[in-house]
This record gives C-alpha cells, structure tokens and sequence, in this order.
C-alpha cells in the first residue's frame, strides 16, 4: 500500500528498548484504588456511591447524563473511604472515589463469551457504552461517541492507530504481540458497528513482530469478500496522531476546525479495539490497562496490566522502584504528556504511561532568544507558525493568535519546541494562548 509523508514531524530516539522485550505483567491490586469521576472528554460523571458503600470489581460508581461522557467503574472490591478532590495527572485534581480494598476480588458483572455476529451494530455501541471504554491512546474521548456520527456523515475508512510513536511507550507494541487474536476480534467488532468498507491496521515499521503477529492473527479470517488490510508506515513523530495518519494512509486531509468523520474516516487505538473486545465478548466494563512504567530512575521498567485508580507510587514499586532520584515525572510520553507535581497521582483511563527522568536524561535547557530560523514552521505537522503565535501571546494578542494564526489545529505534538535551536518552550506558549482564549470566551 502507498503511503504519503506528511508535512513536519520530527525523529527523536524512541528508548523503547528498556520495555519492549519485557512481557506485560498484572499489577497487584492498589491498597486504595482512587478512581477519579473525570477521567474521559466531557462532562465528568457523577458519583452513584458515598462514604462507607461497600463495592465490588466492575461496579459502576460514576455516571453522567451529559452528551459527551462516560461512565466509571470500580477497579477493585471494598469499602468507600472518600468521594473527594485528589491529585490527577491531566487536570492537577479532580474529585474522586476512593475505595480500600478489602482483600477479596468480587466481580459485579457477569463474564461470558458473547456471540457479537449476533448483534446489531446499535447492540455493540450499547455495550461499549455500558463498559465505560474511552480511546486509550490519550486523548480519552467516548468511544461509544466516536461509532456514533451525525446522521449525515458515513463512515467508509476505518484506522487502527499501532503506530504508538511516542518515545518510551510501548504497551500497545505489547499488547499487539501478545494479544493480537482478541485485538482482531475487537477491530472485527468496531468494523461491524461503523459498517467501514475498509479496515486497515496502520503500524510503524519499528514494530516488526507486531507487523508479525497482527499479520499471522488477520490471515486466520475467513472475510475474504472484505478483508482487513494492513499498512506498515514510515517511522516519524508524530505519525500516530489522527491527522497526520489519516493522510499518510489515505491522502486525505481533514479540513481546518473539523473532524475525521467529515472525510468519512474515523481512527481507533489498538488498546481501545482490545477493551472493545472485552467490553462486547467478554461483558467486562474498562476497570484496567497496560502501562508502560520506564526511564532511567525505574529499576526494572516493563509494561503492566494495572487497575484504574492505581496511584503512581504504587506502579513504581511493581516496577522494582526508584533506582534514582527523578527530577521529572510524566504521564504518558515525553512529547505529549504531562509532568506530574506527585507521585499521588493514579491512573486514569487515559494513562498509557509514566515515565521517570533522571536530571541527566531531562536534560533542562535554558531558553533564549528566537533566531528567526524557521526550524518550528518546518517541523510543524499542522503547518502553522509557532514563533508567531508564541510572540503574540507575550503580547497578549489572543484574538489575533486565534483567529489569524490557526491556534486550535494545534495538537500540542511539541515538535516545534523540540526542534528549536533556541529550546524556546513554543508548545507551552501555545498551551497558554488556548487556555485563555477558553478562559476569556474568544
């Protein structure tokens, strides 16, 4: 299959070695699970639990009427300590319940082997609906949502993100080779529920036993009248984001200010067409993950099946540790993630990672001033300016920035501040003139 380079993007090493030859591993159960109400995009849900409720595993405890929403589920069994504001490794804190754990693994659902060939594609977003599943690749938004578009948009193409191109991280790498059949079954299960005529599995082509072990679990198919393909990409950051796969799989664009599904294309994290898979088959709501724990502070860095509600702490531990002291803790991966101000923070939905950096490896860099080199226009994904906008915004120039400059098809990916000479933190001035042109209404 032909694949077309998008514009930009950068090549930073991937220290993906530390984890990628390590087989995932379950997590112990945390001692108190702090699951918080806001762990998806929109509203956050409400708790259905108070202090002193006794719960078990799989248990909603969180659910919303709002449109855009989801509902969360109890990762473990045990009593209700607090339903209160605690540290959140997105929002800096958000309210939470808190649950100990009683030392006794109840499930509150019924597990089964559903036959989903039986189902409407209304029956499946139901079920996925019902389990909470979210997309794991980051950005969290309900799935359920994402198989539901506008009546006047049709869904033709469907992509399955294992490209995973963020530094670090390699769950998905993980769970590609070691889950690859139960993958299948879920793209097969998000095929039936768009009614996408063409599936493709999109991997960078430094997964090569991923490439192998998807390719080995799609040739058991028997759907040769429509079968789902598989397209082995360049490796370059950020080739996993929707956009930038979108055109390097199909050539399309999706227009400035819209959606996938406006070009008749929607994406899903091979994580999340596993938790699909769980969610219709297996009737298990979205209560775990793997996360890749890793950095050169962890003594033995891996990836692990981790309940939601985890507190960082205790991940770390399962990980063997600190081996020394971080200077930067982040959630997710070191272009996109978020830096941590605690280790108090506990796994969300969207956690796909912790990484722990050493003051050697952070490596801290004073900013000085711009050059005018133009290396951030370049490097930029979305073709935007960067420097402009970062200019304007010491201006305060909000109005302008918005509406001259383009700033919302920023996707915050960091390559401008990576590939700055001047190591001008370009991407947090973007972050700043989002946050206030939300702030002021703009």
């Amino acid at each position: 299959m032909n694949t077309f380079p998008f514009p930009g993007g950068v090549h930073p090493p991937d220290y993906k070695e530390p984890t990628s030859t390590e087989l995932i591993e379950v997590a112990e159960p945390p001692q108190e699970a702090v699951i918080h109400l806001l762990q998806h995009t929109g509203a956050p849900a409400a708790p259905l639990v108070k202090v002193k409720d006794e719960v078990r595993t799989g248990q909603q405890i969180g659910h919303s009427d709002s449109f855009i929403t989801a509902s969360v589920h109890s990762s473990i069994t045990g009593t209700v300590v607090a339903v209160e504001p605690r540290p959140h490794p997105v929002y800096g804190e958000s309210k939470a319940v808190v649950v100990a754990n009683s030392g006794f693994d109840m499930i509150d659902y019924k597990p089964m082997n559903r036959n989903w060939q039986d189902l409407q594609p209304a029956d499946i977003i139901s079920y996925i609906r019902q389990a909470g599943v979210v997309g794991l690749g980051g950005a969290a938004f309900p799935t359920h949502l994402k198989l539901t578009p506008p009546p006047d948009k049709k869904i033709d193409v469907l992509l399955i993100n294992g490209a995973e191109c963020e530094p670090f991280l390699t769950s998905d790498d993980r769970l590609m080779r070691e889950r690859a059949e139960e993958v299948v079954e879920g793209i097969r299960i998000l095929k039936r529920a768009t009614g996408a005529t063409q599936v493709i599995v999109v991997i960078e082509d430094n997964k090569q036993l991923s490439i192998s072990s998807m390719t080995q679990a799609l040739r058991k198919l028997e759907d040769s009248l429509n079968p789902i393909s598989l397209c082995v990409i360049p490796t370059r950051y950020p080739q996993g984001s929707e956009k930038q796969m979108i055109y390097s799989v199909t050539g399309k664009e999706v227009p400035s200010g819209g959606l996938p599904v406006d070009i008749g294309v929607i994406v899903q994290n091979v994580g999340t067409a596993f938790a699909v898979f769980e969610a219709v088959v297996r009737n298990k709501p979205l209560y775990e993950r793997v996360v890749t724990v890793t950095g050169d502070c962890v003594e033995n860095p891996g990836n692990f099946v981790v309940r939601i509600g985890t507190p960082f702490r205790q991940l770390v531990e399962t990980a063997g540790g600190l081996s020394k002291e971080p200077v930067k803790i982040i959630s997710g991966g070191p272009m996109m993630g978020i830096a941590q101000y605690t280790l108090e923070s506990a796994v969300v939905k969207g956690t796909s990672g912790i990484v722990l950096m050493s003051a050697e490896m952070a490596k801290v860099y004073e900013p000085s001033n711009c050059i005018r080199c133009g290396f951030c226009i370049s490097h930029c994904p979305q073709q935007l300016m960067p420097q402009m906008i970062m200019k304007l915004a010491t201006k305060e120039k909000w109005t302008e920035i918005k509406y001259q400059y383009n700033l919302m098809d920023c996707m915050e990916c960091g390559c401008c501040a990576y590939s700055c000479p001047a190591k001008i933190p370009l991407v947090q001035w973007i972050k700043l003139a989002k946050y206030k042109t939300r702030m002021l209404k703009i």
